[in-house]
């Protein structure tokens, strides 16, 4: 089973920029970002394909970017344009795999 493994998150000031990276022990077919703040349900955020296909939710339109290394087996998630509302613990996933340890971004002043 591939394992998932997620980094780069940190305290930034609002309207800053963060890249999370998400390294996977193999390949795989699609990865999704997550998030999960405080008393909130978890949200996908963007996803990527192996062939590089993205999509995103409509909140990170414009500001995040997913991209993928294949060479590394690894997935990014470069956030700029930050917002309060954006901190939250955020994760890797693959489809049907399980959740990890996840990230966490704090947007604050």
């Amino acid at each position: 089973q591939v394992q998932l493994v997620e980094s780069g998150g940190g305290l930034v000031q609002p309207g800053g920029s963060l890249r999370l990276s998400c390294a996977a022990s193999g390949s795989f077919l699609s990865i999704g970002w997550y998030r999960q703040a405080p008393g909130k349900e978890r949200e996908l955020v963007a996803y990527i394909t192996s062939d590089g296909m993205t999509d995103y939710k409509d909140f990170v339109k414009g500001r995040f970017t997913i991209s993928m290394d294949n060479a590394k087996n690894t997935v990014y998630l470069q956030m700029n344009s930050l917002k309060p509302e954006d901190t939250a613990r955020y994760y890797c996933k693959l489809p049907a795999g399980l959740w990890g340890q996840g990230t966490q971004v704090t947007v604050s002043s």
